[in-house]
């Protein structure tokens, strides 16, 4: 081999490196693995989803058939919450065809001991005549 070859061979070598490095720090690149058909292993390969939670979605899918969207999936599987869904689905989880959390498919309910006294505590608009007359 002469010289030039050899030099030759070190650009392509560093030009290689370099491009796998950029490939490889633009972000990670996961396998789509859909939830309405995966088995235990396909849903175990997604990071952040162990063995009891791929189970739990297997016993749900199998209970009440296929999940429609994410909000779907997180309200029916215990212990997988919302933002878990979309941390789920950036690692390659898909529902029902989507990889990504459609801007409407979650309606957040959120209920606090303070909603829940307040609506105990609302009455009536008879109730609270009754209450008026009382005070008379």
């Amino acid at each position: 081999m002469s010289l030039k070859s050899v030099g030759l061979l070190k650009v392509i070598g560093l030009v290689a490196s370099g491009l796998l490095s950029c490939f490889l720090l633009s972000g990670h690149v996961y396998a789509a693995v859909e939830v309405n058909s995966a088995d235990q292993a396909a849903l175990e390969s997604i990071q952040g989803l162990g063995p009891s939670k791929a189970k739990a979605i297997l016993a749900e899918r199998k209970k009440n058939g296929p999940f429609k969207d994410a909000a779907d999936l997180h309200g029916r599987v215990k212990g997988i919450g919302e933002k878990t869904v979309e941390r789920l689905m950036g690692h390659g989880l898909v529902v029902n065809g989507a990889s990504k959390v459609s801007a409407g498919s979650s309606k957040k309910i959120k209920t606090s001991s303070k909603d829940i006294e307040k609506t105990s505590s609302q009455k009536s608009p008879r109730q609270r005549k009754a209450k008026e007359e009382k005070k008379e």
